[in-house]
């Protein structure tokens, strides 16, 4: 599963069946955190129209998204954990491999230390259109949808483990 999961930025005009929503939203939530503070929350869009905004909050690294069955914006609370960043990104992690085992394609793009704009970050800008309270920070928002693109699986090479090390760096 893990050589064939890859990143979807072009999706079919598929709705996502609720069982298969209801499957990663579950797993999304068994996702481990730091001494079980479980910082995260997340909002699951999938109206169109607000699917439109959030394509438009870092112009071409996320327009892809406007065509995405649905979207998930994952938010961590810093005021829980100092490991929010970190569990988050196992949360999202969780998004993409559960989905995959749907059959299901996912983006990850990146909100935390973006930008929309010169005046506005990308955060901000998904926080003012989705009500998000100061105290929870966007770490990213995540496309799914039914592939509509076929990308080849992953292929190790040596080049690629020559990055493991065994009992000391080398």
């Amino acid at each position: 599963m893990f050589e064939t999961r890859r990143s979807i930025r072009k999706y079919k005009n598929i709705p996502i069946e609720n069982e298969k929503l209801d499957i990663i939203i579950k797993n999304m939530l068994f996702s481990p955190t730091a001494h079980n503070k479980k910082p995260w929350e997340f909002i699951v869009v999938q109206n169109k129209e607000k699917i439109a905004e959030i394509a438009k909050t870092r112009a071409h690294s996320s327009a892809f998204l406007k065509d995405a069955a649905c979207v998930i914006i994952v938010l961590g609370d810093s005021s829980l954990s100092d490991l929010w960043i970190e569990d988050t990104s196992i949360a999202s992690y969780a998004i993409q491999l559960s989905a995959h085992e749907q059959g299901i394609g996912t983006c990850w793009v990146q909100m935390r230390l973006r930008e929309h704009s010169e005046e506005l970050s990308a955060a901000d800008y998904i926080k003012e259109r989705f009500n998000i309270p100061e105290h929870l920070e966007v770490e990213c928002v995540i496309g799914l949808g039914y592939p509509d693109e076929d990308k080849p699986a992953h292929i190790l090479s040596d080049k690629v483990f020559s990055k493991v090390h065994h009992e000391s760096y080398k």
